[in-house]
């Protein structure tokens, strides 16, 4: 048997089978082509059209959610049902704690302080915390919510528990001088139930009933 190729003399010696090789071999254009085509089709249905078609479903559906949940008061927006705010005056009730950074209740840095139980810093936080809420109220001797005293993993929640809820309502009611059921009839009108009846526990919405005691004192 022959180890010699046929060689094609046209093409200077090469191996006829190395040419029929380049020949089958796609040029540089057809395989751009296609590849560039597809990116660019991609890009505008996940990049445009897509988020496009989402956002207009959810402003016709749920206008109010997609929006952020804002509330306004008198035109303007003061918040969102969503995020929760610092209130630290005896006449309205306090958010739990939040530990974003560099300022409380931060929607762009959502996080927790990640300190452990037996860390000194926490300890010393919820020490600092409990010692502003009986300063604040000297007289309450029930004993202190832990959502008053501890923050949440993200920082932000608007909520409290019924019981932190009613914790405060003494204070708040001796600060504004309201009768102490008209405080809490507030706190009943804005405790919202389980999910479904199943998940979480009762809770108040702290911006919502901070806003409606304000309008009640104000009548």
């Amino acid at each position: 048997m022959s180890l010699l190729q046929p060689v094609n003399a046209a093409a200077g010696g090469a191996p006829a089978a190395a040419l029929a090789d380049d020949a089958q071999r796609p040029s540089l254009g057809a395989v751009w082509r296609p590849a560039v085509s597809l990116f660019l089709l991609l890009a505008l249905v996940t990049g445009a059209l897509y988020p496009l078609a989402v956002t207009g479903v959810a402003q016709a559906v749920w206008p109010d959610e997609a929006s952020g949940s804002l509330v306004r008061r008198g035109g303007q927006v003061v918040g969102s049902r969503l995020i929760g705010q610092a209130f630290s005056g005896p006449a309205h009730f306090w958010s739990r704690p939040s530990a974003t950074a560099p300022m409380p209740y931060n929607a762009g840095a959502s996080g927790g302080s990640n300190q452990g139980p037996l860390n000194p810093a926490l300890v010393d936080a919820v020490k600092a915390r409990m010692a502003a809420l009986k300063a604040a109220d000297p007289g309450n001797t029930r004993p202190v919510p832990v959502d008053l005293v501890t923050a949440s993993a993200s920082g932000l929640d608007p909520h409290i528990s019924r019981a932190a809820a009613d914790y405060q309502v003494e204070r708040v009611a001796r600060a504004r001088s309201l009768p102490a059921e008209r405080v809490r009839a507030l706190v009943d009108s804005h405790t919202e139930d389980r999910l479904w009846g199943l998940l979480g526990e009762p809770r108040v919405n702290v911006l919502l009933l901070n806003l409606d005691l304000d309008q009640a004192a104000a009548r």
